[in-house]
Protein backbone atom coordinates (compact mmCIF):
# COMPACT_ATOMS: atom_id res chain seq x y z
CA UNK A 1 0.00 0.00 0.00
CA UNK A 2 1.74 3.20 -1.02
CA UNK A 3 1.40 5.73 1.67
CA UNK A 4 1.31 9.87 1.41
CA UNK A 5 2.50 12.66 3.63
CA UNK A 6 2.71 16.29 3.24
CA UNK A 7 4.01 18.90 5.54
CA UNK A 8 4.65 22.34 5.91
CA UNK A 9 8.05 23.47 6.70
CA UNK A 10 8.77 27.16 8.21
CA UNK A 11 12.64 27.74 7.70
CA UNK A 12 13.89 30.79 10.17
CA UNK A 13 15.08 33.44 8.38
CA UNK A 14 18.69 32.86 6.55
CA UNK A 15 20.85 35.44 5.20
CA UNK A 16 21.80 35.81 1.23
CA UNK A 17 23.56 32.12 0.49
CA UNK A 18 23.97 28.70 0.60
CA UNK A 19 22.87 27.11 3.61
CA UNK A 20 22.57 23.52 4.74
CA UNK A 21 18.78 22.47 5.52
CA UNK A 22 19.13 18.89 5.27
CA UNK A 23 18.71 17.82 8.95
CA UNK A 24 15.43 20.54 9.28
CA UNK A 25 13.87 18.28 6.09
CA UNK A 26 14.27 15.67 7.86
CA UNK A 27 12.80 16.75 11.02
CA UNK A 28 10.24 18.36 9.18
CA UNK A 29 8.66 15.04 8.29
CA UNK A 30 9.76 12.37 10.05
CA UNK A 31 6.65 10.26 8.87
CA UNK A 32 9.66 9.34 5.98
CA UNK A 33 10.81 6.66 8.50
CA UNK A 34 7.58 4.65 7.64
CA UNK A 35 8.96 4.55 3.80
CA UNK A 36 10.66 1.68 2.65
CA UNK A 37 10.71 2.91 -0.81
CA UNK A 38 9.74 5.93 -2.21
CA UNK A 39 10.63 9.61 -2.73
CA UNK A 40 10.27 12.96 -0.77
CA UNK A 41 9.32 16.18 -3.25
CA UNK A 42 10.83 19.41 -1.40
CA UNK A 43 9.05 22.17 -2.90
CA UNK A 44 9.74 26.30 -1.95
CA UNK A 45 6.94 28.27 -2.26
CA UNK A 46 9.40 31.44 -3.22
CA UNK A 47 10.01 33.30 -6.46
CA UNK A 48 14.06 34.71 -5.03
CA UNK A 49 14.92 31.56 -3.39
CA UNK A 50 15.79 28.26 -4.44
CA UNK A 51 16.66 24.29 -3.68
CA UNK A 52 19.60 22.35 -4.67
CA UNK A 53 21.41 19.77 -4.03
CA UNK A 54 25.10 19.80 -3.37
CA UNK A 55 28.14 19.41 -1.38
CA UNK A 56 27.52 18.83 2.69
CA UNK A 57 31.06 18.62 3.64
CA UNK A 58 32.73 21.67 2.92
CA UNK A 59 31.64 25.07 3.55
CA UNK A 60 33.79 27.00 0.77
CA UNK A 61 31.73 25.32 -1.68
CA UNK A 62 28.84 27.26 -0.56
CA UNK A 63 30.85 30.49 -0.50
CA UNK A 64 31.97 29.61 -3.94
CA UNK A 65 28.40 29.21 -5.05
CA UNK A 66 27.48 33.07 -4.00
CA UNK A 67 30.39 34.44 -5.38
CA UNK A 68 30.07 33.07 -8.44
CA UNK A 69 26.71 33.18 -9.36
CA UNK A 70 26.80 37.18 -7.63
CA UNK A 71 29.36 37.46 -10.06
CA UNK A 72 26.97 35.94 -12.79
CA UNK A 73 24.01 37.83 -12.23
CA UNK A 74 25.04 41.41 -10.13
CA UNK A 75 23.02 43.96 -8.77
CA UNK A 76 24.74 46.55 -10.35
CA UNK A 77 23.29 45.41 -13.87
CA UNK A 78 21.89 48.62 -15.40
CA UNK A 79 19.06 47.33 -17.46
CA UNK A 80 17.10 45.97 -14.44
CA UNK A 81 13.43 47.86 -14.41
CA UNK A 82 11.97 45.04 -11.44
CA UNK A 83 13.26 46.80 -8.52
CA UNK A 84 10.40 47.55 -6.28
CA UNK A 85 12.05 45.67 -3.39
CA UNK A 86 15.31 46.74 -3.49
CA UNK A 87 18.81 46.38 -5.91
CA UNK A 88 18.65 42.41 -5.03
CA UNK A 89 14.97 42.14 -6.28
CA UNK A 90 15.48 41.06 -10.12
CA UNK A 91 18.98 39.64 -9.52
CA UNK A 92 17.12 37.24 -6.69
CA UNK A 93 14.27 36.06 -9.05
CA UNK A 94 16.68 35.48 -11.69
CA UNK A 95 19.01 33.32 -9.32
CA UNK A 96 15.95 31.34 -8.14
CA UNK A 97 15.22 30.21 -12.08
CA UNK A 98 18.79 28.97 -12.17
CA UNK A 99 18.20 26.59 -9.96
CA UNK A 100 15.15 24.45 -8.43
CA UNK A 101 11.95 24.75 -7.10
CA UNK A 102 11.63 21.44 -6.15
CA UNK A 103 14.04 18.75 -6.08
CA UNK A 104 12.79 15.03 -5.51
CA UNK A 105 14.94 12.69 -3.44
CA UNK A 106 14.87 9.03 -3.22
CA UNK A 107 13.84 7.00 0.13
CA UNK A 108 15.16 3.57 0.61
CA UNK A 109 14.66 1.73 4.69
CA UNK A 110 13.07 5.04 5.99
CA UNK A 111 15.97 7.54 5.53
CA UNK A 112 16.94 9.66 2.48
CA UNK A 113 18.85 8.15 -0.06
CA UNK A 114 21.67 10.92 -0.55
CA UNK A 115 24.77 10.56 -1.32
CA UNK A 116 27.70 10.32 1.02
CA UNK A 117 28.87 13.89 0.21
CA UNK A 118 25.46 15.54 -0.61
CA UNK A 119 23.23 17.81 1.32
CA UNK A 120 20.33 20.01 0.57
CA UNK A 121 20.86 23.76 0.25
CA UNK A 122 18.57 26.34 0.66
CA UNK A 123 20.10 29.27 -1.81
CA UNK A 124 18.45 32.12 -0.65
CA UNK A 125 19.35 35.34 -2.64
CA UNK A 126 17.29 38.26 -0.90
CA UNK A 127 19.73 39.98 1.67
CA UNK A 128 16.97 40.54 4.10
CA UNK A 129 14.42 37.68 3.50
CA UNK A 130 11.73 36.00 6.08
CA UNK A 131 11.51 32.77 7.03
CA UNK A 132 10.85 30.60 3.30
CA UNK A 133 8.06 28.05 3.51
CA UNK A 134 8.46 24.46 2.17
CA UNK A 135 6.16 21.81 1.06
CA UNK A 136 7.41 18.41 2.02
CA UNK A 137 5.70 15.33 0.13
CA UNK A 138 6.63 11.47 0.93
CA UNK A 139 5.12 8.99 -0.86
CA UNK A 140 5.98 5.04 -0.85
CA UNK A 141 5.27 1.80 0.49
Amino acid sequence: MTHFFQRNLKLTPFSAGYHLITEQVEAGIPEIRSIQTGFLQVFIQHTSAALTINENADPTVRKDFQTFVNELIPETYPRFIHTYEGSDDMPAHLKASFFDSSLQIPITGGKLNLGIWQGIYLCEFRRRASGRNLILTAFGC
